[in-house]
């Protein structure tokens, strides 16, 4: 047996076909196809059909629309590895357009851009009841994507619980997936579009939405098998240099050993992660504040009480034993509405005739504390 190592090599379809010869120009005697062993002139039919599909709005080619750009925040990242910016870092990390203006990706590494990150958290297992909105943006994408990974690492937070046998610390989420995940979003996803990745957290699930889908030339299978096509390859070199990101397809295998691919849903557009909670991990549940406790009163836990379905005003009025509407509204419904603890279902038309009323998270959780006789703090 021949016992001589070998090295393989895995060389990615470009997203820009037909590839060609600078002499011939793209002409049947300047683009070939491989048919076996054999090379042949490509048809024109098929340089066409190529070309009609090749992939135009790379950031690397779209002109920034600012040129008045400046790079502290990357020159400061750069230096605490012990790296240097020098005069010609532009063109070295292929920041300019073949013009030598700034391209897109130089306006997303810069200190200030009109780009802006949202890190949303909901009360409940649906968008309805936003409690948190952060947005990290305006600066350089490395230090966007620090923030973001710092706020998720505030959220990822450790439960501890002390079993008869032993102690078990558990995060909501494995802390090296959510990691590669939040990288691989910021690092693929699809700027021209001018979308954002999206980071989104629920009482039982994260979800990670990139704009895009899979790139171009890169299959389901191939996607989760860690075969790497960077949508943007520009910041792909810029978070490789700082250490952030790795260029060999590392980064969905590295999830996979802890999550399904069933967890990723693609779409033409976009490709979403979603995180279920680590088993045995709590729901959330949102925060009573004080603020909200005091405006508990009596009136509103009995509205609390009686909904424990969706009703409208009359309904509500009827199990409530009130014929008056609007005592009802001053002293139930108002107030309940004000502080959270109740919903509307129709929000964008608050007189509308089928109009109904629900308890929200946050309601769930003081009428919890007061069916346990619990202080409200």
């Amino acid at each position: 047996a021949d016992n001589s190592s070998r090295i393989k090599i895995i060389v990615a379809s470009g997203p820009e076909k037909p590839y060609y010869l600078r002499r011939k120009g793209m002409s049947e005697q300047g683009c070939f196809l491989r048919v076996g062993s054999a090379v042949e002139p490509m048809p024109s039919r098929i340089i066409d059909d190529l070309f009609a599909r090749r992939t135009r709005n790379s950031i690397g080619k779209i002109k920034s629309p600012r040129q008045d750009l400046k790079f502290e925040q990357l020159r400061i990242y750069y230096d605490s590895l012990g790296k240097t910016l020098n005069d010609q870092f532009a063109a070295n990390l292929e920041l300019l357009t073949e013009t030598g203006d700034y391209n897109y990706a130089a306006y997303l590494l810069a200190d200030y851009n009109g780009n802006s990150i949202k890190v949303a958290k909901y009360a409940g297992t649906d968008r309805v009841e936003l409690i948190e909105s952060n947005e990290y943006g305006c600066c350089s994408l490395v230090k966007a994507a620090k923030q973001v990974l710092d706020k998720l690492e505030l959220e990822n937070k450790t439960l501890t619980r002390i079993t008869p046998r032993e102690r078990i610390d558990q995060r909501p989420y494995d802390a090296v997936a959510l990691r590669e995940a939040v990288v691989n979003a910021v690092v693929h996803n699809d700027y021209s579009s001018e979308i954002p990745p999206k980071f989104e957290l629920f009482a039982d699930r994260l979800e990670i939405t990139s704009a895009g889908g899979i790139p171009q030339g890169l299959s389901q299978s191939e996607f989760f098998e860690g075969y790497s096509v960077p949508r943007n390859k520009e910041i792909m070199r810029v978070f490789c240099d700082l250490e952030m990101v790795e260029h060999l397809g590392s980064g969905v295998p590295r999830i996979l050993r802890i999550y399904s691919k069933d967890d990723f849903v693609f779409t033409d557009n976009f490709v979403r992660m979603v995180f279920p909670l680590a088993a045995g991990y709590p729901a959330s549940s949102p925060p009573v504040t004080a603020q909200v406790a005091a405006q508990v009163t009596a009136q509103v836990k009995k509205l609390l009480c009686v909904l424990e379905t969706p009703l409208n005003r009359g309904q509500i009025q009827e199990r409530l034993g009130l014929k008056h509407r609007e005592h009802f509204r001053k002293e139930y419904l108002r107030p309940a509405l004000k502080t959270g603890l109740v919903a509307m279902t129709n929000p964008d038309k608050p007189r509308a005739a089928n109009q109904k009323y629900y308890i929200t998270e946050t309601g769930k959780a003081v009428l919890d504390r007061c069916d346990d006789d619990k202080p409200i703090l």
